[in-house]
């Protein structure tokens, strides 16, 4: 894949996809806790009525009359029936047995029966039934006394089937809260059976007021509110979406893609005589490290563009070279964390690096900074090759790298977006072995990811001693197109350190070709393991010192310490 084809607007789509999806699962989030809630409240109301409607029908039963009478004189006459007697119940014939109970004479009359009917059916307004009535347990029954529903009513000593736990639920009711159940039936679907029980002067139950809600009303009310609250919060979601797209694109996109085509137009001009400020004119203003960047890649035009015009003026070839040779190094060296402590406010962490190239310029490189107040973004990489192919490659690696690593994605992200940028135009087949890692500073966890770098070295306080960490290797970024990489966590505690470094160090080579190697790496490190970062580093580069003594140095050496203060 040609990076320089790569399709326009991938970030801008990702970065929809991504607003748009987080918008909607906060709305969907929102939606069900709000019909939870609503539910809840409208379904505790619900109860409320029916119960509070069953109460005040006892009430007035109770001081507007005598149903005690009516009711044991039902029931006595119901128990003393036999098994397919009352079989018969909804029968003309079954209800001869209770002619005795007056359900003729008018309440104006001294009508006992009609008068509690009428009571009961004074509250019918706030119910779809109300009915006096009581549990034969025996047969997991309800005797009918009264039931004040106009239409499809009960008569005094009808009765029907009700589960047992409904008869125990209102028989061992302890007076707390409120006596309701929800009942599904075949005929009126779900509703609230609210009771209250119907006791005499001496404590002793005969009988329960009930009221039945349907819950045909709840349901709706619930539609309604689904309804409503899905569309209001679709258009907030959509519109908050819109904003937030907009913002993003604004502040990190559009930024990106400007960096992104002033670097491909500053590849197609790279070695031509041209007067046009590739990034100076990019006029990036987002307050952040994307802005800082530009300044940085404007700050490099100039750089670069000063030493060419004074390369121009060399006349001699070696003079030329020498000149290249100096201006690649401070364009190097420029390009690396140069500021030691480079976060002095910072006391959870202290960090400190060092480079030592083979030649002028060398292809090592190391970089660390905060992405955000809570996250250290480490970075150490040894090019393939040395002096200036290397160095080059080394400096379009780290921008490319950082670019990357500036979107706040994870380090095997970084790595294969890396990968696929670097594959896309590597005519020289040139490669970099990375290892990235980002700390998480509030906890001290690092996600990490290895592509065909060294193995770091941590320190953990628990054991005073540095110990390598055979850390999973992918491939190196550059060598192949569609590498994949993955993740692992280093967990560190208040005074754990973590030492990284390129193969300059264990490759080291006295005059007899014998190499420094991991193990007195190792043992360097644990000389003195409590030090501080910069003191780990001087001891480090003592004992290889001491170890090639007057032996050329072969390979960059670039070494790197994290301590974890907490």
């Amino acid at each position: 894949m040609n990076f320089m084809k790569m399709k326009e607007k991938t970030i801008a789509r990702k970065t929809t996809q991504t607003v748009v999806i987080s918008c909607v699962l906060v709305g969907l989030i929102s939606l069900v806790t709000g019909i939870g809630i609503y539910s809840t409240q409208l379904l505790q109301q619900y109860v409320r009525r029916a119960f509070d409607t069953a109460y005040h029908a006892y009430m007035s039963i109770t001081h507007g009359a005598d149903p005690e009478p009516i009711a044991k004189e039902i029931m006595r006459i119901y128990n003393g029936l036999t098994a397919e007697e009352k079989e018969m119940t909804g029968t003309e014939e079954y209800r001869q047995f209770f002619s005795s109970i007056d359900t003729s004479t008018p309440d104006e009359q001294g009508g006992e029966w009609n008068r509690l009917n009428n009571m009961l059916r004074n509250f019918i307004m706030d119910a779809d039934d109300i009915y006096f009535a009581m549990f034969d347990e025996e047969n997991n029954a309800l005797v009918y006394f009264i039931d004040s529903v106009e239409t499809d009513y009960f008569y005094p000593g009808d009765w029907e089937t009700v589960s047992p736990e409904r008869i125990r639920n209102c028989l061992d009711w302890d007076g707390e809260g409120m006596l309701y159940d929800f009942v599904q039936s075949d005929t009126h679907g779900m509703y609230c059976a609210a009771a209250y029980p119907v006791r005499n002067d001496a404590g002793e139950l005969y009988g329960f007021v009930f009221v039945e809600l349907k819950a045909n009303s709840l349901f709706r009310a619930v539609a309604r509110y689904i309804l409503y609250v899905s569309l209001g919060i679709a258009l907030l979601t959509a519109l908050i979406a819109w904003l937030a797209r907009m913002q993003i694109k604004n502040t990190v996109v559009d930024p990106i893609e400007s960096i992104t085509n002033a670097a491909k137009e500053y590849v197609k001009k790279s070695g031509a005589d041209h007067e046009k400020s590739f990034f100076g004119d990019l006029h990036i203003e987002t307050d952040d490290e994307l802005e800082s960047l530009s300044h940085i890649m404007a700050e490099m035009e100039k750089t670069i563009a000063r030493h060419e015009k004074q390369i121009r003026k060399i006349v001699s070839k070696e003079e030329r070279l020498n000149a290249e040779l100096d201006m690649a190094k401070q364009i190097q060296q420029g390009m690396l964390p140069q500021e030691f402590p480079p976060f002095p406010d910072r006391k959870e962490f202290d960090v400190h690096a060092a480079i030592e190239p083979a030649r002028v310029v060398g292809g090592d490189f190391y970089d660390f900074f905060l992405i955000d107040d809570d996250h250290l973004y480490l970075a150490i990489a040894d090019v393939s090759g040395k002096s200036i192919p290397a160095a080059l490659f080394m400096m379009m690696s780290q921008v490319i790298i950082k670019s990357y690593a500036l979107y706040d994605i994870s380090p095997a992200e970084i790595l294969e977006k890396a990968n696929e940028a670097l594959c896309s135009n590597n005519k020289m087949q040139m490669f970099v072995t990375v290892w990235i890692g980002i700390l998480e500073i509030s906890t001290g966890k690092i996600i990490a990811a290895n592509a065909g770098h060294e193995y770091p070295v941590l320190y953990s306080g628990s054991t005073g001693k540095f110990k390598l960490v055979t850390d999973p290797h992918d491939f190196v970024v550059g060598g192949l197109e569609d590498s994949q990489y993955h993740e692992y966590e280093l967990m560190m505690k208040p005074g754990d350190k973590l030492f990284l470094y390129t193969d300059g160090v264990p490759e080291a080579a006295n005059k007899d070709g014998e190499f420094f190697g991991v193990k007195r790496l190792v043992n360097a490190l644990n000389e003195n393991p409590d030090r501080g970062p910069v003191e780990i580093l001087s001891e480090v580069q003592d004992a290889l010192d001491q170890f090639v003594d007057d032996a050329e140095q072969f390979d960059d050496i670039t070494m790197m310490c994290l301590k974890y203060n907490g």
